[in-house]
């Protein structure tokens, strides 16, 4: 999109040196530390799958019991490995053998490390040619099938059930969406394993299992190849799971995945320790997977004042944007959050949503912006309802975002129906076309209310991103400088599950992955 603020690049460029430094504090932890989920995901990334006779899933039990030895600082991969030229079996049958008792890793000899790394690399390997060439299928059936064109209407689905899922999923692609997400079952983020199967109960959502991954890529492929549309699949790898989920998304192919650095920490009460460890990981997976990450900055505004904080949505955009460029994700995989959440009754509104939807257009010009509708002030009345989702509409296509999720018009009052999502998709196709091309023939005013609200939002991002990186991001969140929520350094779900990594620590995915990415140890 054509410039239409004047932007202050030296103060966009401040920033960016400022996001630099708070990311230089975060990334120093991350290097020296793993944490049980990261490991997990290596388990699993090794092949291990199932669960136990108690359906406690695999992963977690090699995991937990190398874990309650405190041996995990070497990494998961080294006792498997290990297990794997002592025994001569594959990662399944030794973690099959740990979940009926009859074999712990930490007791077996240590063989010559240099077998292990062989042993397990060659496995290794094939994994990360296995999501290489999902990669490569979604280009050839996007080159075949036209995702769409952007803004990419995105919608949800959230029945419980999956097979209900996958049909009110095709339903939306027949009447015009080009991204469908599946919410997970209420508090899926807070539990520390991944359920196990298919699933046909869930509340307030449907729980992200691997199978249920696998099936609404399969019912997607299906009715993208009558549209002749490639439909796009989401889910959420954010949580206690984090990259364990972001691991099943990237060998079943889906395309975008909510991947926040600091949702977890704010709004799920998670140790933030372990988040920030956790989140790199995920992203180095969404990254060589080639998906498409979508950032939280949107929840800031459900408890803090859209106009008086705005400035911090676009602080964590900032940092969301340095920490992801170090995991190795491309500016077209960061699906920056933001949201369309001023009071409707404010004079002038509308004007004030505009320069911040620009500005930040603006400011992170490759990234693939993801916009959210009004959920704070939505109403009851659905005719006040779907106009106020109409405004937002044309805030989108006026200053070109990417990824639109659809307001409902019944948002306030229970799970949209199949034709409440229809009439959405009814609301966006229409002014996405009628004012398609409506910003070719505006300018904004040099000293106008626009003009004026973004370069107030820009100048207090440049002061946040200063004071930030002079104390450290923990410390800032411990302050509540985001949402108007303070979370300690200490405190929150999670927190025993991180381990500091001894000498020798052993991950063969992290290095394989960041020398895919072009990375090196540091980002």
């Amino acid at each position: 999109m054509e410039a239409k603020l004047k932007v202050n690049q030296e103060l966009v460029d401040k920033s960016r040196k400022y996001s630099q430094k708070i990311a230089d504090g975060i990334q120093k932890h991350i290097d020296e530390n793993t944490t049980t989920s990261v490991e997990r995901t290596v388990a699993r990334l090794m092949g291990i799958d199932g669960t136990d006779k108690e359906e406690i899933p695999l992963p977690n039990v090699v995991v937990e019991q190398v874990h309650k030895s405190d041996s995990l600082g070497k990494g998961i991969a080294y006792w498997i490995g290990n297990a794997m030229v002592e025994t001569g079996k594959q990662p399944q049958e030794i973690a099959e053998a740990v979940g009926r008792g009859e074999l712990t890793l930490t007791d077996l000899p240590q063989h010559d490390p240099d077998k292990i790394y062989q042993t397990v690399n060659e496995l290794a390997e094939k994994t990360i040619e296995n999501i290489r060439k999902n990669c490569e299928e979604r280009e050839e059936l996007m080159e075949k099938q036209s995702p769409g064109e952007q803004p990419w209407k995105y919608v949800i689905v959230a029945t419980g059930n999956v097979y209900e899922d996958a049909r009110q999923a095709k339903a939306a692609a027949r009447q015009g969406a080009d991204i469908i997400a599946v919410i997970r079952s209420t508090a899926q983020s807070l539990i520390d394993y991944v359920p196990y199967g298919k699933t046909t109960e869930g509340f307030g959502g449907t729980y992200a299992t691997q199978e249920n991954f696998k099936i609404m890529r399969q019912e997607l492929d299906e009715v993208g190849e009558e549209l002749g549309r490639y439909i796009q699949l989401v889910n959420y790898c954010s949580g206690l799971c984090m990259p364990e989920i972001a691991a099943m998304g990237a060998q079943e192919r889906l395309d975008m995945m909510l991947n926040d650095a600091m949702y977890g920490i704010l709004f799920r009460d998670i140790n933030m320790k372990r988040t920030f460890v956790d989140q790199d990981f995920s992203r180095l997976l969404n990254a060589y997977a080639g998906i498409i990450i979508n950032t939280g900055e949107d929840n800031y505004l459900t408890t803090a004042d859209a106009i008086e904080e705005g400035h911090t949505v676009m602080a964590s955009q900032f940092i969301n944007e340095e920490l992801a460029d170090r995991a190795g994700l491309a500016p077209w995989q960061m699906g920056l959050g933001h949201a369309f959440e001023i009071d409707p009754d404010i004079e002038d509104g509308f004007l004030l949503e505009l320069a911040q939807a620009q500005l930040t257009r603006q400011v992170f010009k490759d990234a693939t912006l993801k916009y959210m509708p009004p959920t704070k002030f939505m109403t009851g009345d659905i005719f006040k309802g779907h106009l106020m989702d109409g405004m937002f509409n044309l805030a989108s296509i006026m200053t070109g975002q990417n990824i639109q999720l659809l307001g409902m018009l019944t948002e306030a009052i229970h799970t949209p129906y199949l034709h409440d999502r229809a009439l959405s998709l009814d609301n966006a196709k229409y002014i996405f076309n009628n004012a398609r091309h409506l910003m070719d023939e505006i300018s904004y005013k040099d000293n106008g209310k626009i003009q004026k609200r973004a370069d107030e939002i820009l100048e207090q991002t440049t002061d946040m991103l200063e004071e930030i990186a002079d104390k450290g991001l923990m410390k800032a969140i411990e302050e509540g400088k985001f949402a108007g929520i303070s979370r300690p350094q200490t405190g929150g779900k999670g927190a025993d599950g991180v381990v500091t990594k001894e000498q020798g620590y052993y991950n063969p995915f992290l290095d394989l992955l960041r020398k895919g990415l072009g990375i090196n140890e540091t980002g």
